[in-house]
């Protein structure tokens, strides 16, 4: 049920048929993006509902739409372009643009999320099209409440909200941001099959540190410097509070806060409301389900490796979190996972003998072990000798020939994941990783890379995409009703992950599974999710059972298919 139902409302009628039933007609229906079904209206749809004459004669199918809108797609020149093409689709039929994306997922996946939607985040002051979501900013917080009461639909599930302070590899992009809340969600529907009218995206405004936005004319958002301190979480307290009084049941993925607040806001809100912080819990459990499938192909086990992590923002320490309860799932100790964890920023390896943020604090070594193995990253390579070497610093070219080298110098199959994002910030170029190990380095990154020929072979290269795990946590944690996303609900979705890719894609040489198999993938890691649910004592849903979790995640997965249009 919605604001809108008194005009449309989607049930399943005496005979067990689900048809959309309507109070609009004529041009009203066309101009909302819910109810549009353009040339696929059926003769006998038009003369019931005035639009007989407003369309052109001939009915098409879904089919024949997703062919022409996909036409329309190929001839736009650059991807940006594209991107604001299929945006422009959303906004006029969106039940035809989430068809052609589960049709088109591999080629449109990089477009509707990363690489392609860094450059809309930047330019979104200069191609805002339509209004999509909501914008709670310094200007209306004090009623935060009544700005929530206008979005149109009242059973919403699942939220993404960003401040915009951390975008991808670029940092503060203002109001821009909304932009990643909006490809997110598609993901959600296209990947995770959660209904598109049971999500909202968050433009959290709170203002912004570039000068050069403040200072642009047709910049949207708010002309001030961000809160700071207590005056955010102000902030942030009004916004939490006003979403679980209008959406009680809802998830809430926060999205692309700086590390200086990313981990207290997680904190903050956790029990408050169901939520996760995807930069630091769902990178942190892509990128484990990557080091479970490299382990499996190298014959030997995570408690076995030792990591290097460069880069210790929110993203560095979600994966170095994760890695560490992957190794204790795997019969080490807290202490001896640990010792086996070597964290590096952008002043050296995290160390006790210098100030640091609180939440490096766990990873920061003693002086004798920076004594022993350095401080750069090129010293602790040499000398830690890792096994696997993960890059999150958004910084390009960091991963240099020397210290690729001397990882395939400490392992006969040393795992290399550059993983940071965009495709300008990775920190080595796939081709040179393969190159330089000769071909026996297992890659992933962050963005997609094209296969490398080595030695008469193309070799894979993994994507470590987040959205291998957000959709089917956040659908997971949905139909579970939990009333919190627990560590243990993130690591379950990283061995699910793990467990889905060893089924599915043996003797490939896959550490991901293909994009194209993005919902099934959701739905396993959606199951494992509700089962941890209940092991956790957080899930309120009596309508599942854990053993049938799968078959039901498969069930209640949101489909892009036209329905019959009837009156009333």
């Amino acid at each position: 049920m919605s604001k809108l139902s008194k005009y449309f409302e989607t049930h399943r009628d005496a005979d067990g048929v689900f048809r959309m039933h309507v109070a609009l007609d004529g041009y009203a229906l066309l101009r909302l993006a819910p109810t549009n079904k353009g040339t696929a209206f059926t003769q006998e749809e038009r003369r019931r509902l005035g639009l007989d004459g407003l369309l052109p004669p001939r009915v098409s199918t879904l089919d024949e739409q997703i062919e022409r809108s996909y036409a329309g797609f190929v001839k736009e020149p650059t991807d940006l372009a594209k991107y604001t093409y299929l945006r422009a689709v959303q906004e006029r039929n969106e039940t035809l643009y989430y068809a052609l994306l589960e049709r088109h997922l591999p080629e449109m996946l990089p477009i509707i999320y990363t690489p392609t939607v860094g450059d809309a985040v930047r330019q979104y002051s200069n191609i805002y099209q339509s209004a999509r979501g909501i914008s709670v900013s310094t200007i209306n917080i004090d009623h935060a409440d009544e700005v929530l009461a206008n979005v149109h639909y009242d059973d919403i599930r699942m939220i993404v909200a960003t401040d915009s302070s951390a975008i991808l590899g670029i940092g503060d992009q203002g109001f821009g941001g909304v932009a990643i809340s909006i490809g997110k969600l598609a993901l959600y529907t296209a990947g995770g099959g959660v209904s598109p009218y049971r999500c909202l995206p968050v433009g959290l405004d709170v203002g912004t540190e570039r000068a050069d936005l403040l200072n642009e004319p047709r910049y949207l958002g708010v002309r001030q410097k961000r809160l700071r301190g207590a005056e955010y979480f102000a902030f942030m307290d009004r916004f939490v509070d006003a979403v679980r009084k209008r959406y009680p049941e809802a998830v809430l993925q926060w999205e692309d806060l700086s590390k200086d607040t990313a981990f207290s806001v997680l904190e903050r809100y956790r029990k408050k409301l169901p939520s996760f912080n995807d930069d630091i819990q769902g990178t942190g459990a892509v990128a484990l389900a990557g080091v479970l499938s490299a382990c499996r192909l190298r014959g030997d086990a995570i408690r076995d490796q030792r990591f290097v992590i460069l880069g210790a923002g929110a993203g560095g320490a979600g994966v170095a979190w994760e890695l560490v309860r992957g190794m204790q799932r795997d019969g080490l100790s807290h202490d001896e996972a640990m010792s086996r964890m070597f964290l590096i920023d952008s002043k050296g390896l995290v160390s006790e003998d210098r100030p640091m943020e609180e939440y490096k604090r766990p990873f920061a070594k003693s002086r004798d072990v920076v004594a022993r193995v350095g401080s750069t990253l090129e010293e602790v390579v040499a000398r830690a000798k890792p096994t696997a070497l993960l890059g999150l610093s958004g910084q390009p070219g960091t991963f240099t020939e020397t210290i690729v080298r001397n990882m395939a110098r400490n392992s006969e199959r040393p795992i290399v994941f550059a993983l940071s994002n965009p495709t300008s910030s990775c920190e080595a170029q796939p081709v040179d990783i393969v190159r330089w190990t000769d071909g026996r380095a297992i890659v992933s990154t962050g963005s997609p890379f094209a296969p490398v020929e080595h030695g008469g072979k193309m070799i894979e290269i993994g994507q470590g995409n987040n959205a291998f795990i957000f959709p089917g946590l956040g659908y997971g944690a949905i139909l579970a009703k939990a009333t919190e996303i627990t560590e243990a609900m993130v690591t379950s979705a990283a061995m699910a992950l793990a467990d889905y890719t060893a089924a599915h894609q043996a003797g490939s040489g896959l550490i991901y599974p293909p994009v194209t198999e993005l919902r099934e993938v959701a739905a396993h890691v959606a199951a494992r999710v509700i089962a941890q649910a209940f092991a956790d004592g957080v899930a309120r849903s009596s309508t599942i059972k854990p053993d049938d979790a799968l078959s039901y995640a498969r069930s209640k997965m949101w489909q892009a298919k036209y329905l019959e249009f009837v009156r009333g």
